[in-house]
């Protein structure tokens, strides 16, 4: 199995990155919510290198169906960066919004509800404090559509966006992040014994190693050898990531204008 292999230097890319966006919007900070996973518990490490602890706000929001654990490593993470952690329990929104819609509707209905719960609490601290809001986000998830639409996709920015999970494990331990958290199986959270491969119908191995297959534009026969699998499985990872390019495009407007916002109305990173 061929699998994406993590670029020298990435931890510098990204941290002049995150520092950069920051002083170029002049915000006062960063927040991000954390969760106790691998992907977070990256994401934190290099804020808090990239600009400093102070500068750093981790917000940890549990509801019922939470793990039990992730409190516990939210905390040992926060406490190794010194960056301060708030917890905000978003079980009593989630409730409002179920009784207002006439009931719990079906299981990743209810899901979305949450991950967008998180994205308005974050956003709350955003709007309060003057900060960005940061996402964890990885190139896996984002490529087959594995976030919610504003909800944990709703963000200021991405810095671990153009590495795909196996890298981001490549990462974390080049960072030092404690062997638990590496070892812990990815979830979401966001229902009791959900866990992103059993809900995605593959390991992020193969996922990875497919999906780099695609984004080196070989022929499905070629990616299916390269990572041990079969053409059909190539073909519906493919369809996963065409059907899902909504989520990481800006809502599409009718063309009218000479230049129109999300289509040819070309910005630059210098725009902010």
């Amino acid at each position: 199995m061929i699998l994406p292999r993590l670029k020298e230097g990435t931890e510098q890319v990204i941290e002049k990155f995150l520092a950069e966006k920051l002083r170029k919007v002049g915000a006062k900070g960063y927040v991000l919510g954390v969760s106790g996973g691998i992907d977070s518990a990256v994401t934190l490490r290099l804020c808090a290198r990239a600009v400093g602890k102070d500068k750093v706000l981790a917000v940890f929001m549990p509801e019922k169906d939470s793990p039990k654990g992730d409190l516990e490593d939210t905390r040992m993470l926060c406490d190794e960066e010194g960056v301060k952690l708030d917890i905000v329990d978003i079980s009593a929104p989630i409730e409002a919004f179920k009784k207002a819609l006439g009931g719990a509707g079906d299981r990743k209905s209810l899901a979305n509800i949450k991950a967008r719960c998180r994205m308005i609490v974050l956003y709350d601290f955003a709007n309060t404090d003057w900060r960005l809001v940061v996402g964890t986000s990885n190139k896996s998830e984002m490529l087959i559509g594995y976030f919610t639409k504003f909800g944990d996709g709703g963000a200021d920015l991405e810095p671990i966006g153009d590495l795909y999970k196996t890298e981001v494990r490549e990462l974390a331990r080049e960072l030092g992040i404690q062997d638990r958290i590496i070892r812990k199986v990815p979830t979401a959270g966001l229902w009791r014994g959900q866990t992103d491969e059993g809900e995605m119908g593959v390991s992020y191995e193969r996922l990875d190693a497919i999906l780099l297959g695609i984004e080196l534009g070989l022929s499905e026969a070629e990616i299916a050898q390269r990572a041990d699998t079969t053409v059909k499985e190539v073909r519906r990872i493919s369809e996963m990531v065409r059907l899902s390019s909504h989520k990481r495009k800006p809502a599409p407007a009718a063309k009218i204008g000479f230049r129109t916002p999300g289509l040819d109305w070309r910005e630059g990173d210098e725009d902010i």
